[in-house]
């Protein structure tokens, strides 16, 4: 399967914002190969495929955070907190941008969250799975540990000491 852009690419820019997997405006405009602004236009003309879920925009002190994480600087750049599309809206955008490489963009994209769902997914059932057999040698252990503290607590008998007892 040939890409026009490495699946890597895709998975730096996907972003964790209010307990959601996003993709910001402008990191979508570029694997579009459009401005921002024109990306932005094409959504704002149909906003009515765009609810709150599918696409928000930003806090001033979220765009702050996302600006200081990346360590941008502050000289020049949007006059507007940037957008955040999830998945949903990331698929809808293939029905505003009309050109072949946004079609083959959006594909590569909509595999790319598919990807970090499956590893979300196993990392879950990896984690259920250690908590399972911690549990099971939690209580094999435990067993062995009763053994010890049993061992160790038991009552020591007097010992007679080996030898001949001298007169004093």
């Amino acid at each position: 399967m040939n890409s026009i852009i490495p699946a890597a690419t895709i998975e730096k820019r996907i972003l964790a914002i209010r307990g959601q997997k996003v993709m910001l405006d402008a990191d979508l405009a570029d694997l579009y190969n459009v401005e921002t602004k024109v990306l932005i236009q094409a959504v704002k003309r149909n906003l009515d495929r765009f609810p709150s879920d599918f696409m928000f925009q930003l806090t001033e002190e979220e765009s702050k955070i996302l600006r200081s994480q990346f360590v941008t600087s502050s000289w020049g750049g949007r006059r507007y907190p940037p957008y955040a599309f999830s998945e949903q809206g990331v698929a809808m955008l293939s029905s505003v941008l009309r050109s072949k490489r946004a079609i083959t963009v959006n594909i590569e994209i909509m595999r790319a969250f598919v990807r970090l769902r499956e590893i979300i997914s196993s990392h879950k059932m990896l984690t259920k799975r250690l908590e399972q057999l911690e549990q099971k040698y939690d209580k094999q252990f435990k067993i062995v540990f009763e053994a010890l503290r049993q061992i160790i607590e038991t009552p020591k008998k007097p010992r007679h000491p080996i030898g001949f007892k001298g007169e004093d």
